[in-house]
């Protein structure tokens, strides 16, 4: 008897489990300590939820999965990769058009993740993740900068529109050799 494809989805299993950007180790169980007395007000459980939150290791975790995701993608210089996380897409003909609207100059290079209902846009140069821009095209569109490692530089949006215009003038802000080079020199003067 031929199986019905729920049966065959029950047996698959988990694709995620051999990808390297799925992190799978290391979770510590967070034991929530709450202070004696009453409940405070309403909306009081989400401090607690964010109790003992770490934001800078969240932060480093965050562009070290931009890197290497930039690693394995290997972009050529002008050109575009892409890297897909979910087993759903993005829609191909809107990828395209971004690529179209992000012209990529000779000194950058790109990674399109598609994260299924959304996309993130890395940029970056050579060396590959020195500097790093990535703009979040989703709900609520952001861009995040890092030069050096070092967080620079946070944006939000109103739209994807209004975000992929500031993201050409960001690759020129932070990629353009004339402008890496005068960065560098006032930060050798400082």
């Amino acid at each position: 008897m031929a199986k019905r494809p729920a049966e065959e989805k029950a047996v698959q299993k988990p694709t995620v489990t051999n990808r390297w950007w799925v992190d799978l180790g290391g979770k510590e169980k967070f034991k929530v300590t709450r202070p004696a007395g009453p409940a405070g007000p309403a909306g009081s459980q989400f401090f607690t939820v964010a109790h003992d939150f770490e934001q800078e290791r969240a932060r480093d975790r965050l562009t070290d999965n931009n890197l290497k995701i930039l690693m394995a993608a290997d972009p050529q210089e002008g050109a575009w990769s892409a890297v897909r996380l979910a087993e759903t897409s993005y829609p191909e003909r809107e990828l395209d058009q971004i690529k179209r609207l992000v012209n990529l100059p000779p000194y950058a290079r790109g990674v399109i993740v598609d994260c299924g209902r959304s996309i993130r846009i890395l940029v970056t140069g050579t060396p590959i993740g020195d500097r790093l821009l990535e703009m979040a095209l989703g709900d609520a569109p952001s861009f995040d900068c890092w030069v050096h490692q070092e967080w620079v530089q946070e944006a939000l949006f109103d739209d994807a529109d209004k975000a992929i215009r500031a993201l050409q003038r960001f690759i020129r802000q932070y990629l353009l050799p004339e402008n890496i080079a005068r960065y560098e020199d006032i930060v050798a003067r400082a």
